[in-house]
């Protein structure tokens, strides 16, 4: 049995969040492991994400728990052991988002399946947040964000553009189509690469398996949709000379990216141990320091709730595909994806993270029009 003392703990802690155990309320825990108070008083972030995993404690509204866990600090309340010490002593040490390790995203999580990717995701397969600002569904929202990153970087026919971080091929898609744009994109998933090649048939579109840092030649526009947040802090600087290496003079720089609101150098243990090996958010100051010297800041633009909206239609998706997915993916699987999913739209919902877009120049280019939000 857990101490009487833990679980005490954990209630008041729980009681301050307006959170009850074995409550009432959609957001209130069921718990059916007394060690559940010992372990998450131990693990905290860790430790509430295996244990649900493992079926210690359930909740119908998972989002909303862990909405109201961070709006009253309950993250930073909890004092962790050594196992998170450690987490954040590794980070500082390694560089783990080295190139030795980038394919290592790819394969653990990318590759999971495109049967599990195609059935969540809206129907270009954008695995990034959607723009819902004039949008009434995932597919809606998703196009809506990738017109807005095309008029941010002033598409035209025959513009070149470097993608890096490519997924599925739907920017590059859409942009080829659209407005008749060349697109190279790079991704460390060959999964990715073999459906995004065979979804750009015909196009003028090339998607490579390779890391971010190998590419050469240069482009009319150089952009990522979500890659900043599995490169890494000390490799913040590497990314920034990346892209001007591979910008033409005059051309424009975008990054569409998860951002945390405080800087960090480590990410999340559960979800770096479950879902984004060696992942973690950059924080303003962090890609600041980095462009600092290269890049001039144009535009950042703000839409983190609208990833809340994002998760949860994925979420909605998942669930109504899930009898199919069942057979493949198996029960644990489920708990896993659920609490990865429902975790993450409580943290934009609370405002602890958010998601940016930033255009940036060179010194000496004409202030482009991007300020279209």
């Amino acid at each position: 049995m857990a101490s009487n003392s833990s679980e005490k703990i954990v209630r008041e802690l729980l009681e301050y969040a307006g959170i009850q155990v074995n409550g009432p309320n959609p957001w209130d825990i069921q718990v059916h492991n007394p060690h559940l108070y010992d372990r998450v008083l131990g693990e905290v972030h860790l430790g509430l994400g295996e244990s649900y995993m493992d079926g210690w404690w359930d909740c119908d509204a998972i989002d909303q728990f862990i909405t109201r866990a961070l709006n009253a600090n309950l993250d930073v309340r909890v004092r962790g052991n050594w196992k998170i010490a450690w987490h954040w002593l590794r980070a500082r040490l390694l560089n783990l988002q080295a190139a030795s390790r980038a394919y290592e995203v790819g394969e653990k999580h990318y590759d999971l399946g495109n049967d599990l990717y195609t059935a969540m995701l809206d129907k270009r397969l954008n695995y990034t947040c959607g723009y819902w600002k004039n949008a009434s569904n995932l597919d809606e929202a998703q196009e809506a964000k990738l017109d807005l990153v095309c008029r941010k970087i002033g598409l035209k026919p025959g513009m070149r553009v470097l993608e890096l971080g490519c997924g599925w091929g739907s920017f590059a898609k859409y942009a080829a189509e659209t407005y008749g744009a060349e697109v190279l994109g790079v991704t460390v998933s060959k999964e990715q690469v073999a459906l995004g090649m065979e979804l750009c048939k015909g196009l003028p579109v090339e998607l490579r398996l390779q890391d971010y840092r190998e590419v050469q030649g240069q482009y009319d526009a150089v952009i990522s949709i979500g890659i900043l947040e599995h490169v890494g802090y000390k490799n913040y600087r590497t990314y920034m000379q990346v892209v001007d290496r591979c910008l033409k003079p005059g051309g424009i720089a975008f990054i569409h990216t998860i951002g945390g609101n405080v800087s960090s150098v480590s990410g999340d243990p559960w979800t770096t141990k479950y879902i984004f090996p060696n992942g973690m958010l950059p924080s303003i100051a962090q890609i600041g320091r980095a462009m600092e010297g290269i890049f001039v800041m144009e535009d950042w633009h703000n839409f983190g709730p609208d990833y809340d909206k994002t998760l949860m239609a994925w979420y909605a998706n998942f669930e109504r595909a899930w009898d199919r997915l069942k057979p493949k993916y198996g029960d644990r699987f489920y708990r896993m994806w659920r609490y990865y999913l429902l975790s993450c739209a409580g943290g934009f919902r609370s405002r602890n993270t958010q998601l940016w877009q930033i255009v940036m120049t060179r010194k000496g280019t004409p202030q482009p029009d991007c300020r279209l939000s």
